[in-house]
């Protein structure tokens, strides 16, 4: 309990001293950015808020049908829920506005704000207010209000009551467009990304505001108009002629519901705005002449002569404003509109910004980690010299205490003779030492002679040394798991270390290479809809492209994939295909580095005395890191629970090598936990080859396994070390074993039963080799059957042990298709790796 206790307290003191740092520094950064924030957030804040309440004027001021006005409320019910902190100044905004309408609706406006406000305020109550509920309680004020006044004037008839209808409906609708479109205004957004539905939503309240400006001109030139047109040019050079023409139609509708005599505006506005989208990859100038022509156009088709001037002139006002408006509140608009660069790249610096935040957080808790390694680490050399010192102190008190303090001569020994005293009591526990079962026969003479109770102080020395030995013998268990604990956490620390690389790495700007692969593809006249480069890193390449699937032609494993070994300079094949849900017609191809050599494996075993269950394990599985795992793992004993416990280390360690641990500290991890499993003497025997499948290096790792084989051509190569079983002792010594292979090499991997199959008088490796070179075939599964069933005649058909064989046979990846070269195409330059 002491030691856990001190533990706990040591770890606390890492953890809050290495967070403690890094929380003030956050801390006080944080508040300097808050300050910053606040400042530039209360300064866009209360731009918007005069714009919405500009907007809430002219809402009031709006009408369609010459006597239908559904803005406003709506508008008001919306701000009601999202800024409800300038309400006010919208309600006093929209009233105003209402008063400079052609026909005045003040009455029918003050009126229905009132019953929604009471019909809120009643659901605030019953606590049953939601936004949802908004364009519900806008139908019903518009209806009741409307009703009300018919009823009161005796005016009612069906014509009246379809009209009241018509406004209400029309005021539900607008509150669900405006709901979606609003809180682009209140920087309640949280990213940059709109729907299409959304652009759709802000444009109608862009054109509903509009509205508020009928019947106001400057000359010839009408504010209406020149407004859509100014609208126009701005949405064709962000978003292009569907953009353009799409705003086009919805501010011609609704401007020709406001102004019956404006109903040509649709068609001219739509066709101006689809020209000058088309021209949006020129400039300004290039998107404005577009809408120039195209209002031109039908001017001279629909209108008269003063009309086409009319039209003239409010086109070029509406060029005016476009050329003055700042590319700034361009750039911000198109972060908006989807599938835009602009867009794109907000997308994209959000990605990164949130990938350097986790790559730091990573760092610190692999910085934490290293600390907490280091603190189980800061054990010294002088500190076990002076705990020897109390340790060895201790012992004589313990011995004083229970032998000499009743006796007569205590303090001529201790007090008069201490450093003489002190002398042959180091001499006799050094005696004990050596001989832990000492007699009084062996007691020295000199010693007789100064002590009156030799016989008792040995028994008392005796007692205190065993117990002494006991605590140096926990005292050591708790320092080598203190040593085991330090390497694991070292090892996390680095596997986190790796992970903040890795995260670093992928977030490697590689639009030249992205943009020279794009031009290859092209000029091969396929249809590329995105690549996106996410290592190109030698051996770990990967690819992504999303492309038009054309079914049956296969052009990623034939066209792509060679063609990106000769861009590239190394063979990449596909790694997997997923079509999109949607009927697009589009799907996601991820191309990888190429595997330079094949793994082809087969299994074959028996369980003792042919029962189901064999205490032999076996796996072979790809790591994912460009290796391959053969692993064999024999369990002690036979049956259901030594197949339990091979098994379980089989997928301990294959998990920590996964996560890309160390070998060495992988083996000594599963150790510990085999150790911590249970206290029973259990331990299982494990032999893997890692095979790395670009260059065919292969690493043995034979913990208490017996030899493997690899046979080359009529050669029979042994592979041995001599390493103790998992789960035995605390502390064990990992020797690895590294050879390459070639091509054609079979790899033979056992267990005991199968090894010790021809007994104790045959060399058994000069046996197993001459049985392995008689085998002919070269395919693993038929080599591990005739194997096993050698055996199996060699003992005459008797199972003595659990027998398993993995075969493992190395080949040269032969590419499915060869690498071509295209006029024009040269090597890729690779970035730096980024340290």
């Amino acid at each position: 309990m002491v030691f856990a206790n001190m533990q706990r307290r040591s770890i606390g003191t890492v953890i809050g001293g290495g967070w403690t740092g890094l929380w003030q520094k956050a801390k006080t950064g944080a508040h300097s950015a808050a300050v910053e924030n606040r400042f530039v957030q209360a300064f866009v804040a209360k731009k918007w808020s005069m714009l919405l309440i500009v907007m809430a004027f002219l809402l009031g001021r709006a009408m369609i049908l010459e006597q239908l006005s559904p803005f406003a409320l709506a508008f008001i019910a919306v701000i009601y829920f999202t800024r409800r902190d300038i309400l006010h100044w919208v309600g006093v905004a929209a009233f105003a506005g209402s008063l400079l309408s052609l026909n005045t609706n003040t009455g029918y406006l003050v009126t229905e704000i009132i019953v929604f406000l009471l019909i809120q305020k009643a659901l605030e109550k019953f606590e049953r207010s939601d936004l949802s509920l908004a364009p519900l309680l806008v139908f019903s004020s518009t209806f009741l209000v409307q009703l009300f006044a018919e009823l009161v004037v005796s005016n009612l008839s069906w014509y009246s009551l379809m009209m009241i209808s018509v406004e209400a409906l029309l005021s539900l609708v607008l509150t669900l467009i405006f709901i979606q479109a609003i809180p682009v205004f209140t920087l309640t957004r949280k990213n940059y990304h709109l729907k299409h539905e959304e652009i759709i939503c802000l444009i109608i309240l862009l054109a509903s505001v509009m509205t508020g400006t009928v019947s106001w001109a400057v000359g010839p030139v009408t504010v209406e108009h020149v407004l859509s047109r100014y609208l126009i040019l701005l949405f064709a050079l962000v978003g292009g002629a569907p953009f353009g023409a799409s705003v086009g139609v919805i501010t011609g509708l609704i401007l020709s519901l406001a102004n019956s005599n404006a109903i040509y505006q649709m068609s001219l506005l739509a066709f101006s705005g689809m020209l000058a989208g088309l021209l949006k990859d020129g400039n300004r100038l290039a998107v404005a002449f577009g809408m120039l022509l195209g209002s031109s156009i039908l001017s001279f088709y629909m209108g008269t002569g003063v009309d086409v001037l009319n039209s003239t002139w409010e086109s070029l006002a509406a060029v005016a404003l476009f050329l003055l408006t700042p590319r700034s509140f361009i750039l911000t608009l198109a972060k908006y509109v989807p599938g835009t660069q602009e867009n794109l790249k907000s997308q994209q610096d959000y990605a990164k910004r949130v990938r350097d935040v986790t790559a730091g957080r990573v760092e610190q808790f692999s910085e934490v980690f290293r600390q907490l390694s280091r603190s189980f680490k800061q054990l010294t050399t002088d500190d076990a010299v002076s705990r020897k010192e109390e340790e060895v102190g201790h012992f004589m008190n313990a011995v004083a205490q229970k032998a000499c303090d009743s006796c007569y001569k205590k303090s001529q020994c201790w007090d008069q003779k201490f450093y003489q005293t002190y002398t042959y009591m180091t001499d006799m526990m050094t005696n004990i030492e050596t001989k832990e079962n000492m007699t009084k026969k062996q007691i020295p003479a000199d010693w007789k002679k100064v002590c009156i109770r030799t016989e008792q102080v040995l028994e008392v020395m005796k007692q205190q040394y065993s117990l002494y030995k006991n605590d140096l013998h926990w005292k050591k268990q708790i320092m080598d798991s203190r040593h085991l604990v330090a390497d694991q956490l070292s090892g996390v620390s680095q596997v986190m270390e790796d992970l903040a690389k890795e995260i670093k790495r992928e977030g490697q700007e590689l639009f030249l290479q992205e943009e020279q692969i794009r031009n290859a593809l092209e000029e091969l006249g396929l249809s590329i809809h995105t690549i996106d480069i996410i290592s190109l890193d030698e051996g770990n390449i990967e690819i992504e492209i999303i492309h038009q699937y054309t079914k049956g032609f296969d052009e990623c494993r034939k066209i792509i994939a060679p063609l990106l070994s000769e861009i590239i300079g190394e063979n990449v094949a596909v790694m997997r295909e997923e079509m999109h849900e949607r009927g697009e017609g589009y799907s996601t191809v991820v191309f990888g580095s190429a595997k330079e050599y094949e793994v082809e494996t087969g299994v074959a075993g028996a369980a003792k005395g042919g029962d189901l269950f064999s205490g032999d394990s076996f796996s072979t599985v790809e790591l994912g890191n460009g290796k391959y795992a053969v692993a064999l793992s024999d369990g002690m004993g036979n049956g259901e629970r030594a197949r339990a416990e091979s098994q379980t280390a089989l997928n301990i360690l294959q998990q920590l090598l996964q996560s890309g641990m160390d070998e060495k500290l992988a083996i000594k991890s599963l150790n510990s936990v085999l150790m911590l499993r249970s206290s029973d003497e259990m331990y299982a025997t494990v032999d893997m080859a890692l095979i790395d499948m670009y260059n065919a290096n292969t690493t043995f790792m034979k913990i208490g396994s017996i030899p493997s084989f690899i046979k080359r051509g009529n050669e029979v190569i042994s592979i041995s070390a001599n390493n103790l079983p998992v789960g035995i002792l605390s502390e064990i010594e990992v020797d690895l074993v590294s050879i390459p292979l070639q091509s054609g090499d079979i790899l033979v991997m056992m267990t005991d039963g199968i090894y010790d199959a021809p007994g104790h008088a045959v060399n058994k490796e000069m046996w197993m080799k001459r049985m392995i070179q008689e085998i002919d075939t070269t395919l693993p599964q038929d080599f591990a059957d005739c194997l096993l069933e050698r055996i199996f005649r060699h003992h005459h058909g008797e199972i003595q042990d659990d027998m398993t064989v993995v075969v493992a046979r190395v080949e040269k990846r032969q590419p499915e298709w060869a690498t071509f070269r295209w006029p024009g195409i040269t090597r890729m330059e690779r970035p730096k790796t980024v340290s």
